[in-house]
């Protein structure tokens, strides 16, 4: 037995594929060559992580806008104006919003996956966002002739068909971005919003049986864009309790850049049931130092002292950039991040005598 080690989802984009973007936004280049690019750094991702040693790969997003927004991309029922996310740093970002239904993914997860897997055999898994997010979509205001009850009931449907098709398509995995699950506390510390956001997901995930959610998993972070995070500041032990109430087997908790690993570790520990995983995050994309093996090692032989080894695997904190603007993490950063990853952990294997 060794420990399952796996990365989050978005790498960051080559060079060229940062420019064709702006071109393209421009229209400057044109829609098919964008999608030659994007294709090209795909499957050079992908080699490069098959390179590194990982066993179970991800597309490292490079052909998504954004790993919350691709389902909205060609969506005209949109406006400007939607929820904001606040980072420490004090940028934002801002989802847009529903200004017509029904509303209906524009773009699925599987095509992503399909294409990945034309360039490699190894397995790949598949990061979709969490129906929460996009719950954000709907304006306070409501939409005249579509009540936000039908707009749940829509998005649900949508969500659903967008984790199947992928797990149709032959995903290793199928994890969902759950990363405004720590935000919320932000927004509404009485926890309400926060416990919307679990039963949405759960009527989803609920909709999968037992062998299907074997293969989802959700994630958890505080948030990563242009070296900063959203949500770092909320307290773990308000979400980690509710977190674990989603009916999946795989959980992927950024771990690293907290400031008290262990008491975050002793948390989880209280919430662990058989049949699930929990995949620790043991590297921090925004910090520009590469962890080396042995203090990679270190962290992994630390949560094996709170997880069983058998429910226990291995994770970077965080996508490395998950909106495709964000140019603050290299490449070259990221697989080195990566890289000791893989091998801090085949260490930590060692060590207790997998």
């Amino acid at each position: 037995m060794s420990i399952p080690t796996e990365p989050i989802g978005s790498i960051p984009r080559p060079r060229v594929l940062q420019e064709a973007l702006a071109q393209h936004a421009e229209g400057r280049l044109s829609e098919a060559d964008l999608t030659k690019l994007q294709e090209q750094a795909t499957a050079e991702t992908l080699a490069a992580l098959e390179k590194l040693g990982c066993t179970v790969l991800v597309d490292g997003e490079q052909a998504k806008p954004s790993f919350v927004t691709y389902p909205l991309a060609g969506l005209t029922s949109l406006d400007p104006g939607g929820a904001v996310i606040p980072f420490a740093d004090g940028h934002t970002r801002q989802l847009p919003v529903l200004t017509a239904g029904p509303f209906r993914y524009q773009v699925a997860a599987h095509s992503f996956l399909r294409d990945a897997r034309r360039h490699t055999g190894l397995p790949v898994k598949q990061a979709v966002i969490a129906p929460s997010a996009l719950s954000l979509l709907y304006p306070a205001d409501a939409i005249a002739g579509y009540s936000r009850e039908a707009f749940l009931r829509d998005l649900a449907d949508e969500a659903e068909a967008d984790i199947r098709g992928c797990l149709d398509a032959g995903a290793h995995a199928v994890q969902l971005d759950f990363t405004e699950g720590r935000l919320s506390l932000k927004l509404d510390p009485s926890g309400g919003v926060l416990d919307q956001f679990i039963a949405l997901n759960n009527e989803v995930l609920g909709r999968f049986d037992a062998e299907q959610r074997s293969r989802l998993g959700v994630h958890t972070c505080p948030g990563g864009d242009h070296d900063s995070t959203h949500s770092l500041d909320i307290d773990y032990a308000g979400l980690l309790p509710k977190l674990f109430q989603l009916q999946v087997g795989n959980f992927y908790v950024q771990l690293a850049s907290e400031a008290d690993p262990e008491r975050v570790l002793g948390i989880i520990a209280d919430q662990l049931r058989p049949g699930i995983r929990v995949f620790v995050g043991v590297t921090d994309p925004i910090d520009p130092r590469v962890e080396t093996p042995e203090e990679i090692r270190d962290r992994v032989l630390l949560a094996a002292r709170y997880i069983p080894v058998d429910q226990l695997g291995t994770t970077d904190d965080c996508g490395f950039a998950p909106f495709a603007d964000d140019t603050s993490t290299s490449r070259e950063l990221a697989f080195a991040k990566i890289g000791a990853r893989v091998q801090g952990t085949a260490l930590a294997a060692e060590a207790l005598g997998l």
